[in-house]
C-alpha cells in the first residue's frame, strides 16, 4: 500500500486509489493519516470536521464517516481495513513506516542531520535530497483541513523548507556554489524576508566571484526588512556583509577532496 500526505491525499494499493470521494471522509481520513501513529480521540475528530460548532448528530456522523473509510480500506485487491483501529472512543490508522511518505521523510532526514553532525556533507546532502523528494506538491493541497490539521501543516511545511536549507548548506559545504547561484536566487525572490536563504546565497556569490553582488544582496534585503517589517537584519547578517566587505578568508569555498 501507498499512503502520503505531502502532497495530495495518497491511499493506494496496487494502483487502486482508496481515498473517500465525498469531502468529509476525506478530511477524517488526512486527519488520522497526519496524526499516525498515535490513536485520535473521538472528539478531535469532531473538531477537525466541524470545529466549535459540530451538529447534535456529530458522534454518529462520525462513525458513519468512519464506516466510509472502512468501505475504501476494502479494495478490490484486498481488505486493508484492519488498519484502521477503534479502540476506547478514538481512532487509529496503523500504516507501515516504508509505505507512508511522511514516515519516509522524517527518517530520511535524520539520517541527513546525523550525517551532517558527523561531518558527511556527502551523504547528508544525498539523504536531504531523497527527502525533500518524498513531497508530491504542497502538503494535502486537494483537501480541506480544520483547526487541528493546521498546525500540523504548518509545522511540516517549516521542516520541509529546513531540510531544504540543510541540503544547500551541505552543497556549500561540497563546493558547490556556483550550482546553487540559481536555485537560492529562486529562493530569496520567493521569500524575500528569509535572512538564511540570503545569507546562503551571499556565500554562493562569494564564491563564486561575485562579491558586489553578494553585497547587494544584502542591500536588498536590508531595504526590504525596512519598508516591510520596519527591522534591520540580524546581526549574524550584518557581520557576513561586513565579511564579505573585507574579502575575509573565512568565506573562502572549502577544500574538497
Amino acid at each position: 500500500m501507498n499512503s502520503g500526505v505531502l502532497g495530495p491525499l495518497l491511499l493506494s494499493d496496487s494502483g487502486v486509489n482508496l481515498v473517500p470521494s465525498a469531502p468529509k471522509p476525506r478530511q477524517l481520513l488526512a486527519f488520522l493519516m497526519l496524526s499516525t501513529p498515535q490513536m485520535v480521540r473521538a472528539g478531535d475528530c469532531i473538531t477537525e470536521l466541524w470545529g466549535s460548532t459540530p451538529p447534535k448528530s456529530a458522534m454518529s456522523t462520525l462513525q458513519t464517516y468512519v464506516l466510509h473509510i472502512r468501505q475504501a480500506l476494502r479494495g478490490p485487491r484486498g481488505d486493508l481495513s484492519h488498519l484502521l483501529v477503534t479502540r476506547n472512543q478514538g481512532y487509529q490508522l496503523a500504516l507501515e513506516t516504508t509505505d507512508f511518505d511522511r514516515f519516509r521523510f522524517t527518517d530520511l532526514t535524520r539520517r541527513g542531520r546525523v550525517a551532517a553532525a558527523a561531518g558527511d556533507h556527502r551523504t547528508a546532502s544525498e539523504m536531504f535530497t531523497l527527502a525533500l523528494a518524498q513531497w508530491r506538491g504542497p502538503a494535502l493541497s486537494d483537501v480541506r483541513t480544520g483547526p487541528l490539521s493546521s498546525p500540523h501543516l504548518a509545522e511540516l511545511n517549516e521542516t520541509r523548507q529546513g531540510v531544504l536549507e540543510q541540503r544547500i548548506e551541505a552543497d556549500l559545504a561540497l563546493g558547490k556554489h556556483r550550482e546553487l547561484v540559481d536555485e537560492l536566487s529562486d529562493l530569496t525572490a520567493r521569500h524575500p524576508t528569509h535572512e538564511n536563504v540570503h545569507a546562503q546565497l551571499m556565500v554562493a556569490l562569494y564564491r563564486s566571484g561575485e562579491r558586489k553582488r553578494a553585497g547587494d544582496v544584502f542591500d536588498g534585503l536590508r531595504r526590504t526588512l525596512g519598508d516591510s517589517l520596519g527591522i534591520e537584519p540580524v546581526p549574524r547578517m550584518r557581520s557576513l556583509y561586513q565579511a564579505i566587505l573585507v574579502g575575509s578568508s573565512a568565506l573562502d569555498a572549502p577544500v574538497v577532496g
